[in-house]
């Protein structure tokens, strides 16, 4: 069941997705040693579960004592989202009315007819 709370934590899942997912996925049964033929646990039990060790202090101290354990084993342990966030910039395109119009009945711009005749 600690595994289950393990998995919520790492993907963000809630009680109900959990359940879908290790229904779902074959990594997630493997992980916490499921077969085929084995019962998932419900969201109710899952959040039974979770709710039961987090009144009785014990969730924090069963996480620290899991992250210790990645940590001697130099496995990161940090939470995050990584984005690439690379500014680029882009050039603004102003058209003035009648190209607008012409755009808009389907007409190809004149500037673009004369790019085409330099390309050949």
């Amino acid at each position: 069941m600690f595994k289950i709370l393990i998995l919520q934590r790492i993907y963000n899942l809630s009680d109900d997705q959990t359940e879908y997912q290790i229904n779902d996925r074959m990594s997630f049964m493997r992980f916490l040693g499921l077969g085929l033929e084995d019962r998932v646990p419900d969201a109710k039990t899952i959040w039974l579960f979770r709710d039961t060790l987090t009144k009785a202090g014990a969730a924090q101290k069963l996480f620290d004592g899991f992250v210790a354990q990645l940590e001697a084993k130099h496995l990161i342990t940090r939470t995050g989202t990584i984005v690439d966030a690379t500014f680029m910039d882009a050039p603004r395109q102003r058209n003035k009315r009648d190209e607008k119009a012409a755009i808009k009945a389907g007409n190809i711009p004149e500037e673009w007819q004369q790019e085409k005749q330099k390309n050949k």
